[in-house]
């Protein structure tokens, strides 16, 4: 399919951004196209050049986001492939979910109105861990240890469990955000690693299959966002 202007492309995610910093301030359920067009500074009927739906539009926005999250994931682990680790890998993505306002909303449950309506939609296919695919690439390179019950219900609960509990209980103290990833990372790996250290070459075969699995979710993320192939991502 053929790329479609650069105005497009700019324009595309300038509804996005709009999009992004409304969410935040309002809260899903209370947005509508016509305060994303004008926060946009365009015209409601230009917005639905790009989504027909504000269901679309959002799905689009998340998406968008975990493209970077992969994208800073991919980045991390061609610097040092010891992040494969899974409790480095964990901290690490606590620490962009943190620093990324969509995505901490999201994982934190501030946004529980645009997630129920996303249920059902495409994204609800791809997980950005793509867990089958993630886990069986741990386990087989030993990373984690094969003696953890449901390992990925599990893995998902302490990774939510840090995230939602500013929510579910405001009273409890926090510490700061660095601390926190240190906390879960010290979980994951009581939890979830064999004892010891695996080899460095282990380790950089395990770090350059997990960059794969993250790539082959960028492609559809980003047709689905666009409908064409894009050369470049968001940062």
């Amino acid at each position: 399919m053929p790329g479609r202007p650069r105005q497009d492309l700019n324009r595309a995610d300038r509804i996005l951004d709009a999009a992004a910093d409304l969410l935040i301030r309002l809260g899903y359920r209370k947005i509508t196209i016509e305060d994303i067009a004008q926060q946009a500074g365009i015209g409601k009927g230009t917005v639905y050049l790009h989504w027909r739906t504000k269901q679309q539009l959002f799905e689009a926005l998340i998406l968008r986001e975990a493209i970077t999250y992969v994208g800073k994931l991919m980045d991390g682990l061609r610097a040092d492939p010891s992040m494969v680790l899974p409790h480095r890998l964990m901290a690490a993505s606590f620490l962009i979910v943190h620093d990324r306002p969509v995505l901490r909303s999201m994982f934190s449950g501030d946004a529980k109105q645009l997630q129920a309506g996303m249920a059902d939609s495409a994204i609800r296919g791809h997980d950005l861990f793509a867990t089958a695919r993630f886990f069986d690439l741990l386990t087989r390179h030993g990373l984690v240890r094969d003696d953890v019950p449901n390992q990925a219900y599990a893995w998902s609960a302490v990774h939510s469990g840090f995230h939602l509990l500013g929510n579910l209980d405001p009273a409890t103290p926090e510490p700061d955000v660095r601390a926190r990833a240190d906390s879960l990372a010290h979980v994951v790996r009581a939890a979830f690693e064999p004892a010891g250290r695996p080899d460095p070459q282990v380790l950089a075969v395990a770090a350059s299959e997990i960059i794969s699995v993250f790539e082959d979710v960028i492609p559809p993320y980003r047709e689905r966002i666009y409908g064409y192939q894009r050369t470049s991502e968001p940062t």
